[in-house]
């Protein structure tokens, strides 16, 4: 005797939509669907099919599954079991279990059929069903009024957890069915389906189950530490909160404890790589595109993914691998740009906090001045400039706004140090939420030479630019074309030349044409623009993408 079998009733009588079980669904129809999810259990000869149609049973013949047809057959009642009682008897001869699959529930897949069985199994059960949790109050009508209906001395605003079959598997003991007494099914258990137990019992169904099916995987691929910063961290976060239509996850490179930490609270997917290949953590995912913003990638990492026909989008990316992704980013780089290769400011997506922001308009007089160096400031820049400005600030009655972020580790030395300094114009935030209303009312700024900069053009903040390595340097927005007075990369300038720098922006008429060429920018179409082009791989065909 064989160990299982699968059932899937297919019943045009009984739908829900006229023609229901052979009109596509995202490309497939139901009935086709329910077939290829019982394909990945069984062979076709375990497989049978229960419908009173001749053209399910001609595509259950052309899938190379078993039928049983009845053109006068229709089911009455919600007691599945009882009403396909006949073949279940039959079957019962052959096989010692049963699972029964409807294929009104398109998005339940071989996968979960696996494991309820696997769960079946392991609880030695009678049966298995299929059930979703729901929170509820429960009311009965009484008149033309309410009352509650459950636990009448429970609070009237308390909610209860009600567990609602959803008809979507039943897992049967086939031996069970001799017993003359109840449904026959002895012990049952549930197995919940709650993400894909919506059963299609009217348009509205049908036209949410298209959407979920059509739902491809997003991965984005992040590198976040403090001698990196957290940039790269902070603009995945950004795109991937405009991706509502598809499944979005992320993967963090070993080292990016401090990016892990910072993407959790958004309640992301998140997988860290462990100690095998970065490819190799992404591919386990199956996504259908990977946006890399790692800085640059390998010719190895690239052709893994490519080969495995992922569709890529670099950011940031001036490795070799580069020339491998299908879209490449460079939005602090300026160069060519081309199909593939999207350069320059016109490409720097923006925050929706600075969209709503109000951006700062000219006065004469500095009355406030900005200090940030990123999210993680490793060589804390933000003391050194902070203890170079400071007695100038104090002689001019200047306000200091100093901000870290939250991968800053400095923080209580900083702490000590403005008790020591004693300066009542001096404040500290530590890993704030709405930098745009920090730059709010700041006058003039002074910052790395990553996003930073294009936030405060954005804000009308005139700016003093110090890059923090070699490859800041070549942010080439940051430049006086744009309101900013790039200074050097901070370890190769003296405290004298940022000193002077600071005193000469003071000034009126040079802030004022900085501020002017900021005022005249617009950032805000951008991230559109950006998410826009990036979905867009999603609907090539694959050979468009190998090409």
């Amino acid at each position: 005797m064989k160990e299982r079998c699968i059932v899937i009733p297919a019943i045009k009588k009984n739908a829900v939509i006229p023609d229901q079980l052979v009109k596509k669904l995202a490309g497939v129809t139901l009935v086709q669907r329910a077939i290829n999810t019982a394909r990945g259990v069984l062979p076709g000869e375990d497989i049978v099919v229960l419908t009173d149609s001749q053209e399910i049973s001609l595509i259950c013949e052309r899938a190379g599954v078993g039928f049983r047809r009845n053109k006068d057959l229709r089911f009455t009642s919600l007691d599945i079991v009882s009403e396909m009682r006949v073949l279940l008897d039959e079957l019962a001869q052959e096989y010692e279990h049963c699972i029964i699959l409807r294929a009104s529930c398109p998005l339940l897949t071989w996968v979960d059929v696996e494991h309820a069985w696997k769960k079946y199994r392991e609880a030695d059960a009678d049966s298995l069903v299929t059930v979703k949790s729901v929170r509820q109050r429960i009311w009965n009508m009484h008149g033309e009024g309410l009352e509650g209906l459950l636990d009448d001395d429970a609070a009237p605003d308390e909610e209860k957890t009600l567990v609602v079959e959803s008809r979507a598997l039943i897992m049967l003991r086939l031996s069970c069915l001799a017993n003359p007494k109840g449904s026959g099914r002895g012990r049952i258990i549930p197995y919940f389906l709650n993400d894909r137990a919506i059963e299609i019992q009217g348009y509205q169904d049908w036209w949410i189950c298209e959407r979920l099916l059509e739902r491809r995987h997003v991965v984005f691929v992040v590198a976040g530490w403090p001698a990196i910063g957290m940039g790269h961290v902070f603009r995945a976060l950004m795109l991937a909160h405009e991706i509502s239509n598809h499944r979005v996850s992320f993967v963090c490179t070993r080292e990016s404890e401090l990016a892990v930490e910072s993407i959790a609270r958004r309640d992301y997917k998140i997988v860290r790589q462990g100690q095998e290949d970065l490819a190799d953590t992404v591919l386990a995912l199956r996504p259908d595109l990977v946006i890399n913003d790692i800085l640059n990638t390998t010719t190895a990492y690239m052709k893994r993914l490519t080969n495995a026909g992922v569709r890529c989008v670099n950011f940031e990316d001036e490795g070799p691998g580069a020339s491998l992704a299908r879209l490449v980013i460079n939005a602090l780089y300026e160069g060519k740009n081309t199909d593939r290769i999207c350069c320059g400011p016109e490409f720097f997506c923006l925050r929706d906090e600075f969209v709503n922001a109000a951006r700062n308009p000219f006065r004469p007089e500095v009355k406030t001045v900005l200090i940030t160096f990123g999210g993680t400031d490793q060589h804390d820049c933000s003391r050194r400039v902070l203890d170079i400005i400071e007695p100038i600030c104090r002689g001019y009655g200047i306000a200091i706004r100093l901000v870290a972020g939250p991968g800053y580790a400095h923080k209580e030395a900083m702490e000590e140090h403005l008790k020591k300094l004693d300066n009542p114009l001096v404040t500290f935030t530590w890993a704030t939420n709405v930098m745009s209303r920090m730059m709010e009312g700041a006058d003039l700024a002074i910052c790395s030479a990553g996003r930073t900069v294009y936030e405060l053009a954005h804000m009308c903040v005139p700016a003093l630019v110090l890059a923090t390595h070699e490859r800041e340097a070549r942010h080439t927005f940051a430049r006086p074309r744009h309101g900013f007075a790039f200074v050097g990369i901070m370890d190769r300038v003296s405290d004298g030349r940022i000193r002077n720098t600071f005193l000469a922006m003071l000034k009126n008429p040079r802030r004022q044409r900085f501020w002017q060429r900021q005022a005249d920018m617009d950032f805000t179409v951008n991230k559109g623009r950006v998410v826009r082009r990036m979905l867009g791989l999603l609907n090539e065909r694959p050979q468009e993408t190998e090409r």
